[in-house]
Parts: structure tokens; C-alpha cells; sequence
């Protein structure tokens, strides 16, 4: 599947450059714009970076999940963000309600 329009870049080929950074560093943090540095591209519109994001924490869960560590130990990444997303939601900005803005 095509996930970054702008670069023409694959589910497949975001895949693989998250396991070769893992294969660096197993416990990494890991964001759109490393993968896109790994790759030699950078974001343009970064209409892509949520879908990045998600390709992101689905294959590091699985690559831990092969790992040597136990699965009790892995923490569900995607439920936490998906927790965060509901919790801020679009009620504020920046984490400021609509009183708090100066414009």
C-alpha cells in the first residue's frame, strides 16, 4: 500500500527501514522523520505522519514481540496513543483551551 504520496513510498519499504533501525537499537525512540532521514527522503506535505506513525508502533510491537522478551514485558504502544488521542482530542490546541489563546 501507498502510504507517503508525495514520495512514493510503500507500507513495505517504511517496514523495512523501522526493522533496520531496530536492528540498530531495539529500544530506540523511533519518529516519521528518522524514517524518512533513514530513507533519504524528507516529509512534504506530512499528510503521511499519522499513518508513519501507526506503521511505527504496529512493527516495533511485533519486532519485541519476537524478541527474546517475554510478552508481559512489551508495552501495547498503540492503546496509549489511541488513549492520548481521545483524551486531548481536538477540544485544545497545543494542550490550551480556546481561552488561553492570544489571537
Amino acid at each position: 500500500m501507498l502510504i507517503c504520496h508525495c514520495n512514493i513510498i510503500t507500507e513495505k519499504e517504511i517496514e523495512q527501514t523501522i526493522v533496520g533501525l531496530l536492528d540498530e537499537d531495539p529500544w530506540q525512540l523511533i519518529v516519521p522523520a528518522k524514517v524518512y532521514h533513514a530513507m533519504a527522503k524528507r516529509g512534504r506535505c506530512c499528510g503521511c505522519f499519522p499513518n508513519v506513525v501507526e506503521t511505527i508502533i504496529r512493527v516495533t510491537e511485533n519486532y519485541h514481540a519476537r524478541s527474546e522478551v517475554g510478552g508481559l514485558d512489551i508495552v501495547s504502544h498503540l492503546d496509549r496513543v489511541r488513549g492520548l488521542r481521545g483524551q486531548y482530542g481536538s477540544r485544545t490546541h497545543e494542550r490550551r483551551t480556546a481561552g488561553h489563546r492570544a489571537a
